[in-house]
C-alpha cells in the first residue's frame, strides 16, 4: 500500500503512535472496595449521602497508594475502623460513559466483630446509614453492575478464588 492509499483515520493512527506512542493506551481510574459480612452472613452496604443506592466501602486509588491501602483508608474514613483487611476477590474492568476506563478491586474484610461494629463512625457528609443485607437482596438495592459483582464476590469469597470481570460478569464463555 503506498502512501496515496492511506485513508485520513489510519494517518492519524500512525501519527499518534509516531508522536506517542502511548497515546492509544488505557488509563484507567482505579478504585478499591471491600465486603464486610455479619453473623448471617449479609453483606454490608453504606447509603451514601450522595447517591440513590447503596455501595460498599471503598473509593478511589490515590497516586502512589495501592489497592489495598486505598481499601484501608476508605474503610476508615468512611466508617472510622480498621479492621483486617483480607484477600482479593475480585477485580473488575468497568468502564463507564462519566468516568471512562475503570478497574475496581474487591477484597474480603470478613465478619466483623462486635468491638469493630460498635465502633463504626459515620462521616455523614460521604454516608448516611449502613445496613446488612442477603448478597441475594443486591439487585433491588443497587445498580446492575455492582449486584452482579456482589454475586460474583461471594462465590470466589466461597470458593477460595479469585474473579475476573468485565462489567460485573465473568468475561468466558464456557464452552459448549
Amino acid at each position: 500500500m503506498t502512501e496515496d492509499h492511506i485513508t485520513p483515520d489510519r494517518a492519524a493512527a500512525i501519527a499518534a503512535v509516531t508522536t506517542d506512542p502511548t497515546a492509544s493506551f488505557s488509563r484507567p481510574v482505579v478504585a478499591a472496595g471491600v465486603l464486610f459480612f455479619d453473623e448471617q452472613d449479609h453483606v454490608l452496604l453504606v447509603v451514601p449521602s450522595y447517591k440513590d443506592y447503596r455501595e460498599i466501602p471503598g473509593g478511589y486509588v490515590e497516586h502512589g497508594e495501592t489497592p489495598s491501602e486505598a481499601a484501608v483508608r476508605e474503610v476508615r474514613e468512611e466508617l472510622g475502623i480498621t479492621p483486617p483487611i483480607g484477600r482479593l476477590l475480585i477485580t473488575d474492568w468497568a468502564p463507564n460513559e462519566a468516568e471512562g476506563d475503570k478497574l475496581l478491586y474487591i477484597f474480603d474484610g470478613g465478619r466483623l466483630t462486635d468491638e469493630h461494629l460498635a465502633k463504626i463512625h459515620l462521616d455523614p457528609a460521604e454516608i448516611a446509614a449502613i445496613e446488612f443485607h442477603p448478597i441475594s437482596a443486591a439487585p433491588t438495592l443497587t445498580i446492575p453492575r455492582l449486584a452482579r459483582r456482589l454475586h460474583a464476590a461471594q462465590t470466589a469469597r466461597s470458593t477460595g478464588t479469585t474473579l475476573s470481570l468485565e462489567h460485573g460478569s465473568s468475561p468466558i464463555t464456557p464452552a459448549p
